[in-house]
Order: structure tokens, then C-alpha cells, then sequence
């Protein structure tokens, strides 16, 4: 039996007993409790009951792109140009990649857990199976890559576009690829990331591969190991996530609409709405990157999605890149 097999297993949040899960696989006792130890050194919070046998704390929905198909409008699921669901990748943005010029326009892949994902400046990315989404999308571009900027905070709209849609209310963004809970009713943390990575050409044709990852359960292990304030679905929806393969599909239904914005409008379309859900605006800030420290006080972001930084004699800079984090008074 393998984690998978046994995570499917465990999914109704029931007890199943170590003997009878080797029963039912054909392996010894010693086998399963290998498997758990497996999911647990993953993430995955396995209960053991006594006799009782192992448990999950709650029911989980495994991925299944089946299901998720079945939830999309059937015209959007038929413009789809892959949609697929792995146990385990590397990262769902590196196997995209890989298909280079064979991966067709809106091909979606997803990942039960990732070995390797991976933020903004190279940051690993938690991926512990059963409990989030890992997803990455192949958008093509006539254009090229000057008519794509702004796209990583376009797509932050549009992942909190998909959140509302399942009724889920309390996220922001801030600059520029980050999905966040300010934390005024909850603990608040990082809810999400995106990365955004291009290839072809400058001028034309281009395409872009959009990884999100969305947290929709952590355990106390699991924020205490991302080493910094994290947030997930579960505490904005009032303690229960909403079913994954329907957050799947809301996210790819709005990736597909928004990204069909983007290419006909830019992100023009998409600033007012940015500016609505923008946590760094009116905010005391200090960044670092290619330039130096830089303190001042958040000022939105320009049409071509830099960052506006007012400082203290009133002029304004503009930055396309660097890290940035609130000021505490």
C-alpha cells in the first residue's frame, strides 16, 4: 500500500485499524504503520486510536479531475487544454514547463504534494498532501513580455475573485504576488502565493506558467513549520474548507475568465479592483532589494503594476522589485 492508497483510505475522517488495512492490502501490520509514518512526515496529522486504528482529525476530499471537470461550465471545461491531477510532483510549474512547446494554451495541472514547490526568489513552498491546492496554469501570449506586466497581481484578483465565489471573505493582497489575511477578526498569515514565470519571446509570442498555491487546511505543525504568519480557508469559512475539487474548479473557472480579461485589456481592467483588496496602501513599509533600504508609506501601484512607494518629502518611487514588509509602529 502506498501513502496515497492509504490517505484515500483515511479521507472520510472514519477509523480503520491497523490489522484491517493490512488485511485489505495484502501487507503486514508493520507496512501500514510505515505509510503513516510516511503521510505524518509529510503533514498529514494521522491519529492513532488505541485499538481503534488511525484516523484523520477531520474529512478530507482527495483531488479528482474527474469531479472538478464536472463542476466547470462545460464550454470552459472544453477550452481547457489539460486538466490533470498527480499524487506527486516535483512542482505542478516545473512538469508544465517541461512540455515546452507540446503544452497547449490553458493546460491546468494539479499535485496532491510537491516535492519541490516553490515561491517568489526561490522559496520552498509547503505542499502537504490532502490538505491545499498546488496548482499551475500555461497561458500562450501573442504578445510579449511588456504587455504582460501587471499579470502577477491580475491573477491575485482573480484568485480572490474565485474565493468570493465560494463565500469566502477576509483575504487581501499584498505586493506583489501574495494572498493575505490582515488579521483584524482572525490570527491572519499568508493565505496564499503565486509565481508567475515567462518564456519565448520579447516582442512575441510568449507564454506564461502561473503556479498558485492556496492554503485551505494547516495544522499547528504545518504554521509553526512555514516559519512565518499563515492563515488558510478553514479559519475564514468558520472552521470547515470548502470541499477542494470545488475550489479547484472555482479557481480555474476564474483563472480562464480573468486570463481572457488580461489578454484583451491588460491589467488596466484589473487595477480599481486591486486597489480594493491592496493591504500595503496607507501602510508604513520597509523594502530591500537591487536599490537598498527603502522606508516610506505605501502609495497603491502605477498602471503597469509597480509598486508606489510615497517617502518622507512627498515625492513618489515606483518599484518593480523587492521585499517588502509592514512596518510595525
Amino acid at each position: 500500500m502506498q501513502p496515497a492508497q492509504l490517505l484515500a483510505l483515511l479521507a472520510e475522517g472514519e477509523p480503520l485499524s491497523g490489522a484491517g488495512l493490512a488485511a485489505q492490502a495484502g501487507v503486514t501490520r508493520a507496512a501500514i504503520w510505515k505509510q503513516v509514518e510516511a503521510l505524518r512526515a509529510r503533514g498529514v496529522p494521522v491519529e492513532a486510536r488505541g485499538t481503534a486504528g488511525y484516523r484523520l482529525p477531520w474529512p478530507l476530499q482527495m483531488l479528482d479531475a474527474g469531479q472538478i471537470r464536472a463542476a466547470l461550465p462545460a464550454p470552459l471545461a472544453r477550452s481547457l487544454g489539460a486538466l490533470e491531477v498527480h499524487w506527486e510532483l516535483d512542482s505542478t510549474s516545473s512538469e508544465l514547463q517541461r512540455r515546452g512547446h507540446a503544452a497547449k494554451d490553458f493546460s491546468i495541472v494539479l499535485a496532491e504534494t510537491q516535492q519541490a514547490g516553490r515561491g517568489r526568489r526561490g522559496r520552498s513552498w509547503l505542499s502537504p498532501p490532502g490538505l491545499n491546492l498546488y496548482l499551475s496554469c500555461l497561458k500562450r501570449f501573442e504578445s510579449g513580455f511588456a504587455a504582460l506586466t501587471g499579470l502577477s497581481l491580475a491573477v491575485g484578483v482573480i484568485v480572490l475573485r474565485a474565493l468570493e465565489h465560494l463565500g469566502i471573505a477576509g483575504a487581501g493582497l499584498k505586493w506583489p504576488n501574495d494572498v493575505l489575511v490582515a488579521g483584524e477578526r482572525h490570527a491572519g498569515g499568508k493565505l496564499g502565493g503565486i509565481l508567475v514565470e515567462l518564456s519565448g519571446e520579447y516582442q512575441g509570442p510568449c507564454a506564461a506558467v502561473i503556479g498558485i498555491g492556496l492554503n485551505l487546511r494547516l495544522t499547528p505543525a504545518l504554521r509553526e513549520q512555514a516559519g512565518q504568519p499563515a492563515c488558510d480557508l478553514a479559519t475564514l469559512a468558520g472552521g470547515t474548507p470548502p470541499d477542494r475539487n470545488h475550489a479547484a474548479a472555482a479557481l480555474i473557472a476564474a483563472l480562464v475568465e480573468g486570463l481572457r480579461q488580461f489578454e484583451r485589456d491588460g491589467f488596466a481592467t484589473f487595477s480599481a479592483d486591486y486597489a480594493r483588496r491592496d493591504l500595503l496602501r496607507g501602510q508604513p513599509l520597509q523594502l530591500s532589494g537591487a536599490l537598498g533600504a527603502i522606508d516610506g508609506v505605501g502609495a497603491g501601484v502605477d498602471g503597469r503594476g509597480a509598486l508606489q512607494v510615497r517617502m518622507a518629502d512627498g515625492s513618489v518611487r515606483r518599484i518593480d522589485s523587492a521585499d517588502v514588509t509592514v512596518r510595525r509602529a
